[in-house]
């Protein structure tokens, strides 16, 4: 089975890669989003279960049991938030929940949750029989960025290569902030994996640095 022109679940080829990978300006990232990209719909699968989608798919427990998720993870959680479900909102369905609190404006800091969401994605997708649903309100912004992260901390993907990867399956746009904040946590990977010896800090770390300091 393809998966954006290559094997299922491989990582799709950045357009014009260069020989040494700098991390792209919010402009230069902004043109790859648009150029190329999918018609929007309400829930994809980006990624081997792993699905990116809006309010309404997120609310839609028969939607849920027929594609099979077993989690949700909420980026837009709370009232103020715009998505007000929880865990008991799904119980009667057995769907795991997990949920954040995040604003979808540029100077909200989105990437206090980058390394701790991947974590927990990364233990949901360990197991094969799992599916992750990841929404916010649209599936736009919030959701796709913390993908994004994942793609990038656990896939060891470059902004680029995550960007191509989603955005062949499904219509994002991260505000302009949220792009700032990957370049970031893009530009330390990068140099971090230049270090052979040197193992990237993640979640589950028992050293008491916060990776997300280091942005």
């Amino acid at each position: 089975m393809s998966w954006c022109g290559v094997s299922y679940g491989e990582k799709a080829e950045a357009p014009e890669e260069q020989e040494e990978y700098t991390t792209p300006s919010n402009y230069a990232l902004e043109k790859q989003l648009s150029h190329g990209s999918v018609t929007y719909t309400r829930v994809n699968e980006v990624w081997p279960n792993i699905f990116i989608g809006d309010e309404e798919t997120a609310r839609n427990c028969y939607r849920l049991q027929k594609i099979g998720v077993t989690h949700v993870l909420n980026a837009a959680e709370g009232q103020r938030n715009s998505v007000c479900t929880g865990a008991g909102y799904y119980r009667h369905i057995s769907v795991e929940y997990y949920g954040i609190e995040a604003e979808d404006t540029p100077s909200f800091n989105l990437s206090q949750h980058f390394f701790p969401v991947a974590e927990y994605m990364h233990q949901v997708l360990s197991n094969p029989s799992n599916k992750l649903l990841v929404h916010c309100v649209m599936g736009r912004s919030r959701s796709a960025s913390l993908v994004l992260a994942y793609l990038m901390i656990h896939e060891k993907m470059t902004l680029v290569e995550a960007i191509e990867q989603v955005k062949c399956r499904r219509r994002i746009l991260p505000n302009w902030g949220f792009l700032k904040q990957l370049r970031e946590l893009d530009s330390f990977l990068v140099e971090q994996r230049k270090q052979p010896t040197q193992e990237i800090p993640n979640a589950g770390s028992t050293g008491t640095t916060d990776p997300t300091e280091m942005l």
